[in-house]
C-alpha cells in the first residue's frame, strides 16, 4: 500500500473517474471532525463480487457474502428490510425500484485521511490515472419541476390523525414522511450530487451508483458504526433553521437546545436506540455518551445524541446491524406499531429512503449513515424522488411540522429547481 500526498482537486477527479464504472460508491465526511471516521473520504469503484437480494433472509445472505470474501464491502440496506425482521408489509407504489439490499466488493478502493491517499485495493497506478483524468462534462444542469405527492392539507390531516393514535396510547412518537418527485426527469447525477454536496456539505454525504440507480446524499446522520468491539449510534431528532445574522443564529441554536418539545422527541428515540443496542451489547455496557448535542450544518441546526455499547462477542456484526434496523429516528416508538402506522398513513414506498448505506472493513469495523436529505434517481425510468419528514408527538403542531419538512427539503429543491 502506497501513501501519496492529496491534492485539492483529487477528490473531484477521483469521483468522476469512479463514475465511469457501472458501480461505484463515494463516502465523504466533508472535513467534519469525527473520532469514529476511518477516512476523510473513500471511493470504491468496479465490481469483483456483488450481492443483490430481497427482504427474505437478506441479512443472512449478507452474513454469508461477507464471510466468504472478508474484504472491504460497500452497500445499502432498504428501509423495507423491516418486512423480513418483523411481520410487516410495504404495499405502496415504488417507481424507483431499488433492490432491498445491495453490496459489492470493489475492484478499486482509495481512502484519504489527513491529506494522504491510500490505495486499499488495486494498483498504485490508479493514482496517476485519476490525476490525469479529464473532467470534461460542463453541461448546464436541467431545471426540474418538483411535485408533492400529498397536499399541505392532506399532510396536516394525516398528522392530526397520527396525534389521535398517540392520544389513544397506540404510540408515543412516529416519523411521518412525504414524497417530492419528478417524472420524465433527466439529470446529470454526478453534477447534481456535486451541487448538493457544495450547497449542503454534511459528515455522512455520499454518491452511490448501481448501474441506472443513483443515491445522491447530503445526510448529516449516522445510523450505526463499529470500531473494534464498540457500537456507536447517533440519532438526530430536533431541527431548527439557520440565520445569516450570527447573533440570531446563536439564539436559534440555544433555543433548540432548550426546547422541551425537541428534547422529548430526542429522548424517546435515545431510549429506543438504547433498547435496540441492548440486543447486541455486553450486559450493562449501553450508555448515553452525549444527550441533546447541538450541531450546525449549512441549512439547519440539529439536535444529535450519541449512544454506545460494547458488542457482545457472541453477536455477529451483521446481526448487530439487523438488531438496530431500521433506525429508531426514522420509525418512532414503540417501533413495530410506529412502522405499521407509517405504512397506513404514508402513500409512497420508502425503499432506500430512511435506509442506510456505507461500508464494512476486512477487520469487521463498519460505518453506515441514514438515507435522509438524499435525492434518489432511476435513470432508466427517468424518475426522481426525495422524501422528508419529522417526528410527530402529541405536543407537535401540524403546520410547523409541515414548515420543517420544507426546511429539510430546501437544499434539494434549490439544486433541482434552481
Amino acid at each position: 500500500m502506497k501513501t501519496l500526498q492529496n491534492r485539492p482537486d483529487f477528490k473531484q477527479k477521483a469521483l468522476h473517474w469512479a463514475n465511469q464504472f457501472d458501480v461505484c460508491c463515494f463516502l465523504d465526511s466533508n472535513h467534519y471532525k469525527d473520532v469514529y471516521s476511518a477516512y476523510d473520504f473513500m471511493i470504491a469503484a468496479g465490481v469483483h463480487h456483488e450481492l443483490e437480494c430481497s427482504t427474505i433472509q437478506a441479512f443472512d445472505q449478507l452474513k454469508s457474502f461477507y464471510s466468504l470474501h472478508k474484504e472491504w464491502v460497500f452497500g445499502f440496506f432498504s428501509y423495507d428490510l423491516k418486512n423480513g425482521i418483523e411481520d410487516l408489509e410495504s404495499n405502496h407504489p415504488d417507481q424507483l425500484a431499488f433492490s432491498d439490499l445491495y453490496f459489492f466488493v470493489p475492484k478499486y478502493l482509495i481512502g484519504v485521511k489527513n491529506g494522504e491517499i491510500k490505495v486499499l485495493i488495486g494498483s498504485d497506478s490508479i493514482i496517476d490515472e485519476i490525476k490525469q483524468f479529464n473532467i470534461s462534462d460542463s453541461t448546464k444542469p436541467n431545471r426540474l419541476k418538483i411535485a408533492k405527492r400529498i397536499t399541505k392539507d392532506q399532510y396536516i390531516n394525516k398528522v392530526n390523525a397520527l396525534k389521535n393514535h398517540i392520544l389513544r396510547g397506540d404510540i408515543y412518537e412516529v416519523n411521518f414522511c412525504q414524497e417530492f418527485f419528478a417524472e420524465h426527469a433527466i439529470i446529470n447525477p454526478i453534477q447534481t450530487f456535486e451541487a448538493l454536496n457544495s450547497l449542503s456539505p454534511t459528515p455522512f454525504a455520499g454518491y452511490f451508483k448501481i448501474r441506472n440507480h443513483y443515491i445522491l446524499s447530503a445526510t448529516p446522520e449516522r445510523f450505526l458504526c463499529k470500531r473494534d468491539n464498540k457500537l456507536i449510534s447517533q440519532p438526530i431528532k430536533g431541527t431548527a433553521r439557520r440565520s445569516n445574522n450570527p447573533r440570531e443564529d446563536e439564539r436559534i441554536a440555544i433555543q433548540l437546545k432548550n426546547d422541551s418539545k425537541e428534547q422529548s422527541e430526542n429522548v424517546m428515540i435515545v431510549d429506543l436506540v438504547r433498547h435496540d443496542l441492548t440486543k447486541s451489547a455486553v450486559k450493562g455496557s449501553v450508555k448515553v455518551d452525549e444527550l441533546f448535542g447541538i450541531y450546525s450544518f449549512p441549512q439547519v441546526h440539529q439536535m444529535i445524541s450519541t449512544i454506545s455499547c460494547e458488542l457482545d462477542p457472541n453477536i455477529h456484526l451483521i446481526d448487530a446491524i439487523k438488531n438496530a434496523f431500521p433506525m429508531g429516528s426514522m420509525t418512532g416508538a414503540p417501533k413495530v406499531k410506529a412502522m405499521e402506522l407509517i405504512e397506513a398513513y404514508e402513500v409512497t414506498k420508502r425503499g432506500i429512503y430512511s435506509g442506510s448505506f456505507g461500508c464494512i472493513s476486512p477487520t469487521g469495523d463498519f460505518d453506515f449513515n441514514v438515507v435522509i436529505r438524499s435525492i434518489l434517481y432511476n435513470a432508466s425510468q427517468k424518475y426522481l424522488s426525495f422524501q422528508v419528514g419529522g417526528a410527530i408527538t402529541y405536543q407537535c403542531n401540524a403546520e410547523k411540522e409541515y414548515e420543517e419538512c420544507l426546511l429539510k427539503a430546501s437544499a434539494m429543491l434549490k439544486v433541482l429547481e434552481g
